[in-house]
């Protein structure tokens, strides 16, 4: 078996359907599915995927969880609302046929498109490809990092990602992840929130997205996805500093 592709999942009826068709190509494709409670799993299992329910609020460990269940020399990893492109499908294609690889693992470009099919400016680049033999595991609780033997190369083609369909799914997203992302500081021993560090944070969320990475081209879209990641960071560290509160009281 050459290709395994990894889908990590949490009530994502919506799009599943269109995540398995993107990674059809592969030999196998496997579903870690994080407790949804829509129709999730049925639906990945009717069409053809492998799905094994994982509970776990550590993306490191759902990835990490998922290679240990695959067969494929190669494996790819696929969020439930990214779909592969044709042109990345062919370079994969190419990759894993060939056996004199000299990459352990690759690069793959990801554009984000919010609220439907609005792109933003600025796409990025993550590792997501493997050679399952180099991949050693996956780190960090949120914002996973992969550890791998050998050197990393770039494919061309897209991952495309739905982000942020709506505003529900958005609000819904920071209440679940920023209990996690404020735990985390929390337990990193935080500095103690004070009333300028929350219009620092906000500031700096708005700026990252609305001036670095360009979100100023994509208009009201833009404004509206940059305003919202100041209202993500400013839950996080409303988030904190309660927790720093509740420490602080109950000594």
């Amino acid at each position: 078996m050459k290709l395994s592709a990894i889908i990590i999942t949490k009530n994502a009826e919506e799009q599943i359907a269109d995540c398995i068709d993107s990674v059809a190509f592969c030999d196998e494709i496997i579903v870690i599915d994080n407790k949804s409670v829509d129709r999730t799993e049925d639906l990945a299992r009717h069409l053809g995927a492998k799905v094994v329910t994982y509970p776990s609020d550590s993306f490191a460990d759902l990835r990490n969880f998922g290679l240990k269940k695959v067969k494929g020399d190669w494996v790819l990893y696929i969020d439930a609302d990214e779909r592969v492109d044709s042109e990345l499908k062919a370079n994969i294609l190419k990759i894993v046929a060939d056996d004199t690889q000299e990459f352990s693992a690759y690069r793959i470009k990801r554009k984000n498109f919010y609220f439907g099919e609005h792109e933003w400016p600025v796409s990025e680049r993550l590792e997501r490809l493997f050679k399952k033999e180099e991949l050693k595991e996956w780190y960090g609780k949120l914002h996973e990092t992969a550890r791998v033997t050998g050197e990393t190369g770039d494919v061309d083609g897209f991952l495309m990602h739905y982000s942020h369909r709506d505003l529900t799914s958005m609000v819904e997203k920071t209440i679940e992840w920023s209990q996690i992302e404020a735990e985390l500081r929390f337990k990193a021993s935080h500095p103690k929130m004070s009333w300028w560090r929350f219009f620092r944070v906000m500031i700096t969320a708005f700026f990252d997205s609305y001036v670095r990475q360009k979100g100023y081209k994509a208009g009201t879209v833009g404004l509206v996805e940059s305003l919202y990641q100041s209202f993500s960071m400013f839950i996080t560290y409303a988030r904190l500093w309660e927790m720093q509160n509740k420490a602080k009281n109950s000594k």
